[in-house]
């Protein structure tokens, strides 16, 4: 595949909706959860600087909480079910959620708002693997590699600019309503834009689903141990994701107490990460020659 063709899938169906779709409910997580952040670790919600540390700290725990005890259950629905329908499904949830976060910002309630952001990451596990499922059904051998680093360029993207939203609206007079509209609004656009994904039908409609998610995130742990190709690559990506994580719930709080900074050197640090992961993505598809390349896995680290 091209260079040109490799733009070219953002201006087809089978991908272009799925794409905006994805970016911006990236988008709109990042705006909710950075305008939380800096809610609190800026000392907006009149925090003492103990608290403020715990609750930085808890709501990145809170967010990715949901991947481990769900994205199992998860896989299991991209699997069973209508993809493009799942999603419509996914993203009417998150209207939901906004709705709620809308009404936590209102309340200025820090607990609520704290469920909310759990929420999210709840609908984001679910998300998670119908979004990389669905594209083997629309993309070609050739276009799966820029397709995944279009993805991955975009979700970086969306984050970057969210957290910039965010982190400004939120510090605007009457910030709190601001962002309420904002990330009720953008959760109407995300839902507008998957109607437009086309049908990508289920890979194992017969599957009988295992509705507790211990024990199916324990099967698939198992699965995991005997099978050596998956558990590295599992180990894999959990550590590059857990790496940065780790890095990214930190800035705002750095940024204030380590370099003295205001919310626009927290940005900073976080565009440069941002940049980082979208240019490393788009040049493993060059650098791939449009295949799987397992050799540039050692690189990933520094994308």
């Amino acid at each position: 595949m091209s260079q040109d063709s490799q733009f070219s899938l953002l201006r087809q169906r089978r991908f272009g909706p799925f794409f905006l779709t994805q970016a911006l409910g990236a988008f709109n997580d990042n705006v909710f959860k950075n305008a939380l952040v800096i809610l609190v670790a800026f000392g907006i919600a009149g925090l003492a600087q103990e608290q403020v540390n715990f609750y930085v700290n808890l709501a990145a725990v809170l967010f990715i909480l949901p991947f481990f005890l769900f994205s199992a259950t998860a896989g299991q629905l991209a699997e069973k079910y209508e993809k493009s329908r799942l999603i419509r499904a996914i993203k009417l949830l998150e209207i939901g959620i906004m709705a709620l976060g809308a009404f936590g910002l209102w309340l200025s309630s820090i607990p609520v708002l704290l469920g909310v952001l759990f929420l999210l990451g709840f609908q984001a596990a679910l998300f998670g693997p119908v979004k990389y499922a669905i594209l083997p059904q629309h993309l070609r051998e050739e276009e799966l590699i820029g397709g995944n680093a279009w993805v991955e360029a975009g979700t970086f993207l969306a984050i970057l600019l969210g957290t910039v939203l965010g982190g400004w609206l939120i510090a605007q007079p009457g910030g709190a309503h601001w962002v309420s509209a904002v990330v009720v609004g953008l959760a109407l656009l995300g839902y507008l834009a998957c109607r437009a994904i086309p049908v990508a039908p289920p890979a194992a409609p017969e599957l009988r689903i295992n509705w507790n998610p211990l024990t199916e995130t324990w099967r698939n742990l198992r699965f995991m141990q005997t099978n050596r190709t998956v558990f590295l690559s599992v180990m894999g990506i959990s550590w590059f994701w857990f790496f940065g994580a780790a890095f990214l719930s930190q800035m705002p709080t750095y940024a204030q107490q380590i370099l003295g900074g205001d919310p626009s050197v927290a940005t900073l640090l976080l565009t440069l990460f941002s940049l980082g992961i979208g240019a490393g993505s788009l040049l493993c598809e060059r650098l791939s020659g449009h295949k799987v390349e397992i050799g540039l896995v050692p690189l990933a680290p520094s994308a």
